[in-house]
């Protein structure tokens, strides 16, 4: 199968930025609460290069060979912080986990209320189907239909990331989410689960295969209310 360089252009720039943001957030979380780790690696920025540094394989390598071999991208970032931090204040580590996927719903909202107003001026339509990546339409060809595509990227990939980095599995920022509401004496066994090798592949399988099962329905609700009164399936 083979994908257009442009539509691979607007999925790696959507890629990019949100994964960078994502990483960005939590690393800014957790220097703001006392743990400079990411900080002193240089993740506190929304420039990719460190990120980028740091994996590689899952912000380059990945994604690049999903989108020729799948039509979509998918890969992975870190930020590092230090885990006896995290045993020390629980519920800080909880706030730092939780700073990642709300960036991405900051994106999600962003995509959302950009594509209103393209809507509203009357640059944009709705379109009469809708798939992951396409969820408007350009009202005249040229520029409003590589933003359009943008878009409709920065809003469908945003709402994977929120919700899957929310599910409670290690090693998913879900997991530590966990700390913000268990007692402090819990804190140190969730860290060793977080950080178990065994369990975070696992958790990464079940993961895989609960959003599989959930994430079109939350999709389309999500576009449901991006568009009232549509009737999107």
């Amino acid at each position: 199968m083979t994908h257009d360089l442009a539509t691979g252009l607007k999925w790696y720039l959507a890629f990019l930025f949100s994964t960078t943001l994502h990483e960005a957030a939590h690393a800014w979380t957790a220097y703001r609460l006392g743990d400079d780790t990411a900080h002193r690696g240089g993740q506190v920025t929304l420039d990719p290069t460190p990120h980028i540094r740091r994996a590689p394989v899952g912000m380059v390598v990945v994604p690049l060979l999903s989108y020729f071999l799948g039509g979509w991208m998918i890969g992975w970032a870190s930020a590092p912080y230090d885990p006896q931090w995290a045993v020390r204040y629980p519920r800080r580590a909880g706030l730092m986990a939780l700073a990642g996927p709300a960036s991405n719903l900051v994106l999600l909202l962003a995509a959302a209320l950009l594509i209103r107003l393209g809507l509203a001026a009357q640059v944009f339509t709705a379109p009469d189907a809708i798939s992951f990546s396409h969820l408007v339409d350009p009202a005249a060809p040229g520029l409003y239909l590589f933003f359009a595509g943008l878009l409709g990227i920065f809003f469908s990939l945003n709402l994977l990331l929120c919700v899957f980095n929310l599910l409670p599995l290690p090693p998913l920022d879900g997991s530590a989410l966990l700390m913000l509401f268990l007692p402090s004496a819990w804190a140190e066994k969730v860290q060793a689960l977080r950080r178990h090798p065994g369990l975070n592949f696992l958790g990464l399988y079940l993961s895989w295969q609960l959003i599989a099962v959930i994430f079109r329905p939350v999709h389309l609700w999500a576009v449901n209310l991006l568009y009232p009164g549509s009737h999107y399936y």
